[in-house]
């Protein structure tokens, strides 16, 4: 089993939210869980450690949720990005720069 540095999970502005907010199952109506995930990333938008979260979504490549202000969908757009500059240079993805939250 990996063990994280979790001292930033405890600052999280989503540590009283619902836990099932920021997992959104897109069962059914569409529009339930396009709601549900404004309303996670307004939770995210004023969180103090939005981009420890990030980091660590993008690090362990998290598939699912809603992590550091960002969806999967985003999170896979940027890892792709980095991987075709990669290949383009010729380096490994993981030594580029962290990508910073707006």
């Amino acid at each position: 089993m990996i063990e994280y540095a979790a001292d930033w999970r405890e600052a999280g502005a989503c540590l009283t939210a619902d836990p099932d907010l920021f997992f959104p199952v897109a069962v059914g109506d569409g529009d339930a869980a396009g709601q549900q995930v404004s309303r996670a990333l307004r939770i995210c938008a004023d969180c103090t450690v939005r981009q420890q979260c990030l980091e660590f979504a993008m690090r362990t490549r998290e598939p699912a949720g809603i992590w550091g202000g960002t969806t999967p969908e985003e999170r896979f757009r940027v890892l792709r990005a980095r991987n075709r500059r990669s290949r383009a240079r010729g380096t490994d993805w993981a030594e580029m720069p962290e990508t910073r939250a707006s």
